[in-house]
């Protein structure tokens, strides 16, 4: 823990940077849509799974109008969210309507992002002191950073005061990559690791522990024109393709940049033969046995190619497993993230809930936040939509519930163990800077870096440059932050 008490890096002076590549994805108007909790509940299904950009800006308008968010009482108080749009944080914005506020009166207004621009858009909010947000939905590798630089409200004394929030509940791993100095920064919504998901009535194959040859492997063997081998994230973004592929490139034996010995950013490491083999091999291997238009998919689009039966397998989060329909489960199976010169690879994640110091209204935020994600909300849940569909990875008492467990057999344990096995400091062969992280480097100016290198990629991906000229572009972009 003394290393993240350590890091009060400059991230403000990475705003700038940040504020560009916001405006060049539009206004926020142009990104987001901006709902009370009742008119967001309209979005759900496999709809509101493709939230974002223009498409987000659909959902809103006459539609929410006409759905019954006048029905909830108006709330005496109010406040605004930033979430990422996806199934299970739209269905918490469906019950918020439905519960939270007509149990509080706080009205709760729901702007929701793609994953890119959520993160472009709360680090530049939040770290700029902006008003915009009273709660912002981040993750694990913002939150050690963001609370490091004074930038959140701790939660462990309004926890502490909390009937009902249970602190000590927490899975260890994740409060502690969401603690500095063993403050609570932000309160988990839900949590991951990733691992292999792949048809059991295709493959017949699959080790449990694979490594990434034998994927492979067997991804080109089962490939055809009606199914796909396998779906891989190719969508640019640092958390997009970025996470998957640095799971690879840890793995591979190669890493972002070297470390100092004081833990600051060394020399760029993207030219290293390690790099360009594990690039080669993602990009191979989507162009061999991916699935179309790989360049523009991300979680959202291979969770409904899977769905669909458009691919044989995919390899992603964690918490796909408790959003699959149950004829899906069915013919399912999973196994741990693929290796290749390491024990383990898989990440670990959460999406989380944080308050910005700058909110205007502490107590309404952090009521928000306690009823989003405590255990009662898991026995909300439960009562609406089954065990299964409650978000995982965040309560031990969740995977000591007989309900849960039985509901959620086909994952539970398998998620469980994937997420005590990612090796989170020690995630490759050679040591790298910044806070301990898996598929990100936990440095601020890995959300920068790893976006543009991702654009290089993804372009790879796409067959309009070669590996060649990304991995070169991309090395001199690494080596404008080396120290």
């Amino acid at each position: 823990m003394t290393q993240r008490g350590k890091l009060k890096v400059a991230v403000p002076a990475m705003l700038t940077s940040f504020a560009l590549i916001a405006s060049a994805c539009g206004s926020d108007s142009d990104d987001a849509t901006t709902d009370t909790a009742a008119e967001a509940s309209d979005t759900g299904g496999e709809e509101a799974a493709d939230t974002g950009g223009d498409e987000a800006a659909d959902t809103g308008g006459e539609e929410a109008a006409d759905t019954g968010g006048d029905e909830a009482p108006a709330g005496d108080r109010s406040i605004t969210v930033a979430l990422v749009g996806n199934d299970n944080i739209t269905r918490m914005g469906e019950l918020a309507a439905e519960y939270f506020t007509p149990e509080t009166g706080i009205e709760v207004n729901l702007t929701v992002l793609d994953e890119q621009t959520l993160r472009e858009v709360t680090t530049r909010d939040v770290g700029a002191g902006g008003e915009q947000f009273d709660v912002v939905q981040i993750g694990m590798y913002e939150t050690p950073q963001f609370g490091a630089n004074g930038w959140l409200v701790g939660l462990n004394d309004l926890a502490a005061e909390s009937d009902t929030y249970d602190i000590d509940d927490l899975i260890p791993a994740v409060r502690n990559g969401l603690s500095v100095d063993g403050e609570l920064y932000s309160s988990p919504f839900y949590a991951e690791s990733s691992f292999i998901m792949y048809r059991s009535d295709i493959i017949d194959n699959m080790p449990d522990a694979p490594t990434w040859d034998e994927v492979a492997a067997i991804a080109r063997e089962i490939d055809s024109d009606e199914m796909a081998g396998i779906c891989l994230r190719g969508k640019p973004g640092w958390g997009d393709l970025g996470a998957a592929f640095t799971t690879v490139l840890n793995t591979f034996g190669g890493t972002w940049w070297a470390a100092n010995e004081d833990g600051s950013i060394g020399e760029s490491q993207v030219d290293q033969p390690e790099f360009a083999e594990a690039l080669n091999f993602y990009v191979d291997l989507l162009n061999d046995a991916g699935e179309d238009d790989a360049a523009n998919s991300s979680f959202n689009e291979c969770k409904t190619l899977y769905e669909e039966g458009k691919v044989a397998m995919w390899y992603d989060a964690t918490v796909a497993a408790s959003l699959f329909p149950e004829d899906v489960v069915a013919n399912t199976a999973f196994a741990l993230a693929p290796t290749k010169e390491t024990e383990a690879s898989g990440w670990l994640w959460a999406w989380t809930l944080a308050i910005p110091v700058s909110t205007s209204d502490q107590d309404a935020a952090w009521q928000f936040i306690d009823w989003a994600t405590n255990a009662d909300y898991h026995e909300l849940i439960a009562s609406e939509d089954g065990w299964r569909a409650v978000p995982p990875g965040t309560r031990q008492s969740l995977y000591e519930r007989p309900e849960y467990l039985e509901a959620a057999d086909a994952f539970a344990q398998r998620t469980l163990d994937a997420m005590l096995a990612a090796p989170i400091d020690n995630p490759g062969t050679t040591p790298r800077p910044g806070l301990p992280g898996v598929q990100y480097v936990g440095v601020p100016e890995f959300q920068d870096v790893g976006t543009r290198c991702t654009e290089l990629f993804s372009a790879a991906i796409a067959g309009s440059m070669s590996v060649d000229d990304a991995l070169a572009d991309c090395h001199i972009i690494a080596s404008e932050v080396s120290s």
